[in-house]
């Protein structure tokens, strides 16, 4: 698997540069070149840099540069390795203390060089790989927290909001379902409400057998978390429908769930010595989940502290007042209904419109919908001979994009649009095999809105779209990462498997190649009319196109002896 990873070369000498590049181009490494600290440090506040190589004899007096170096890095175990032009000196042993790992003496020997390289990668990416799961465990602020000071204090929120969700008559279908069934089933659903909860910026805190909860405004400092609180549920309670209506058509069994949510102070923190467990503490918890055991399958029920919170965003039900048990006295309760139309998508009641997304903290268009609708499309429609340029294809590109956009550092809400472009581009192949760009802008125009984007999204979008074109040369960074994502395999290993399936599609669609015709197509392509535009892509893909280039001539050459 490939694995891509930012160095940064900060070094005046051009020769330095030149070298090191040459040396580490290939296997993954993006090369970055900055002639001084100065200039490195914005390309660290905007890219993930895993590792920099920095001359020491340059800043022998401002060591101190190193650790304002990891201050300004968006990324946090960033590995810094010295230029030195000697074995030993008290400036390298100096610059060991001040957060160096590791040196390389100038001049360079290749293979050791690529070694200690290739060592520091393995580390970053297995920090990433644990840091992530890490993420997954406990929240971002409570990690920070213990990576300052080693421990998280316990702290008490005066309007957190709980989450609770469990599937009706779960013990009943535990008893006569295999085992391994019953858990691929809780496994599956409780994945598709991780990736709703995640959308909406709430907290997942645990799984209790079948019940499932979260957080909204413990963890995280997005505004209105009762109502991305009812959003998520409401997107929970509607894929679980849709599950239900899917087995019923087939005649199958079918899980219902049924979710509370409630709102009030809490206590939270973590417990345990040796295993760590983050969680939280109060009778908020209590009611929230007697809101869950009163609720109905398929049905949220709210307590009145959500209510007064949402109900200007929400149609809602009365249920009078409920008992708490154990705890005693009683709660008015509300079933959440629908999404009020002023405040939805299609006047249906079950997407947030992109003003109640906005005023929630959330990206104002609803990505996930669009691409699940977007995908189903292609599926569907695309004609059978449409070989090459296939959903494979536009999840390749997809993958590719995101590569790349994370490399170049782009912003989330770029990344966003850059995404739907890439899932839009080829969708007029379902209209029109030549010119479908044109196809693509339209579909883009007329079904982006009403997933929540702008007018200016929008342009955005279809510009890079247009920017596919043969004749057209992308101009902006987002247009030049989707020409390098779309061609991304020109410098991937399994270009001869991709090519070949552009062959037959083409023949498909009436352009028929003898051997030598293809080779001389793919030459004429390869060497006179696609250039790769990213500083990212040319790093890591123009020595694959350079060798694909090579053999193609050799291929020639063989036919024509």
């Amino acid at each position: 698997m490939e694995r891509f990873v930012n160095i940064l070369i900060i070094d005046s000498d051009l020769g330095v540069q030149s070298e090191l590049k040459k040396i580490l181009l290939g296997s993954g490494n993006n090369i970055l070149i900055a002639d001084t600290i100065s200039e490195a440090m914005p390309i660290l506040e905007k890219k993930a840099i895993g590792i920099i190589l920095v001359n020491i004899e340059d800043y022998s007096d401002q060591l101190g540069l190193l650790n304002e170096m990891r201050t300004k890095s968006i990324v946090d175990n960033i590995y810094i390795i010295l230029i030195n032009r000697e074995e030993t000196s008290v400036k390298l042993v100096k610059g060991l203390k001040y957060g160096a790992v590791d040196y390389i003496t100038y001049p360079f020997k290749p293979n050791l060089t690529r070694t200690k390289i290739e060592v520091f990668k393995t580390l970053y990416f297995k920090d990433q790989r644990i840091g992530q799961l890490l993420k997954n465990i406990f929240p971002e602020k409570i990690l920070h927290d213990l990576a300052l000071g080693g421990k998280y204090t316990p702290k008490r929120i005066d309007q957190g909001v709980v989450l609770f969700t469990d599937f009706v008559d779960f013990s009943s279908k535990a008893k006569v379902l295999n085992p391994l069934k019953l858990i691929g089933n809780l496994e599956s659903y409780f994945t598709k409400f991780d990736e709703i909860i995640s959308k909406y910026n709430l907290e997942k805190i645990k799984t209790i057998g079948d019940s499932y909860m979260a957080l909204a405004g413990v963890t995280e400092k997005e505004p209105l978390p009762a109502v991305r609180a009812c959003l998520a549920a409401l997107e929970i309670r509607n894929y679980m429908k849709d599950q239900r209506d899917v087995a019923l058509a087939l005649q199958r069994d079918f899980w219902e769930v049924r979710i509370g949510i409630h709102s009030g102070p809490l206590v939270a923190g973590i417990i345990g010595d040796s295993k760590y467990s983050f969680d939280v503490w109060g009778d908020t918890v209590n009611i929230a989940s007697r809101a869950e055991t009163v609720s109905k399958g398929g049905e949220i029920t709210i307590t009145s502290s959500i209510q007064e919170k949402v109900s200007e965003y929400f149609n809602l039900e009365s249920r009078g007042k409920i008992d708490i048990r154990k705890r005693g006295g009683s709660i008015d309760m509300f079933y959440l209904q629908e999404i009020k139309s002023e405040y939805c998508l299609y006047q249906e009641g079950k997407m947030a419109s992109a003003e109640l997304r906005t005023v929630c903290g959330l990206i104002p268009m609803d990505f996930e919908q669009m691409r699940r609708q977007i995908l189903n499309r292609l599926k569907s429609l695309l004609p059978e001979n449409i070989i090459y340029h296939d959903i494979p294809h536009t999840l390749n590109v997809e993958k590719a994009a995101i590569r790349y956009a994370k490399l170049e550092g782009v912003s989330d809400q770029d990344m966003f649009l850059l995404r739907t472009a890439c899932l839009l581009h080829d969708c007029g192949f379902v209209y029109r095999y030549h010119e479908n760009e044109n196809f693509a802008i339209g579909v883009s125009r007329s079904l982006l809105p009403e997933f929540g984007y702008s007018p200016q999204q929008v342009d955005i979008i279809t510009n890079i779209i247009n920017a596919t074109k043969y004749d057209v040369d992308p101009e902006t960074q987002l247009e030049k990462i989707m020409c390098d994502a779309d061609h991304d395999y020109l410098g991937r290993p399994d270009y001869n498997e991709i090519s070949q399936k552009l062959r037959k599609e083409l023949g498909e669609n009436g352009q028929s190649f003898t051997d030598k015709e293809w080779c001389l197509f793919q030459l004429k392509f390869l060497e006179n009319i696609h250039e790769f535009y990213t500083e990212t892509a040319i790093n890591l893909r123009q020595g694959g196109k350079e060798n694909r280039i090579s053999n193609l001539r050799k291929q020639i050459s063989q036919m024509e002896a």
